[in-house]
């Protein structure tokens, strides 16, 4: 008897306010673009995908798009969508010199 894996989503996992911060915040530190594009899709997808998109001003597809690895969102497009998941850039100083 051969058992099935299930695919891992990080989506079904990101439950709590608390997760996503702290699930984004770590995405942050590794300063990669697409991956924090798509942290900010698995986010979306966890909070309801068509809501986001309507909140953001954009279509279910549009959104997924630009989230995708093959998106390439405008700085405005991602300010809307951390509007619309109700998070924000905060700045801080680098440790790096």
């Amino acid at each position: 008897m051969t058992e099935q894996l299930k695919d891992f989503d990080i989506a079904e996992h990101l439950t709590s306010e608390e997760e996503i911060q702290l699930y984004l915040n770590e995405i942050l530190q590794e300063e990669n673009v697409e991956l924090i594009l798509s942290a900010l899709g698995d986010i979306a997808r966890a909070r309801n995908m068509s809501q986001i998109a309507r909140d953001a001003g954009m279509s279910r597809e549009g959104l997924y798009k630009a989230l995708s690895g093959s998106g390439n969102p405008t700085f405005a497009t991602v300010m809307k969508v951390m509007k619309a998941l109700n998070l924000k850039f905060q700045v801080q100083q680098s440790h790096f010199a």
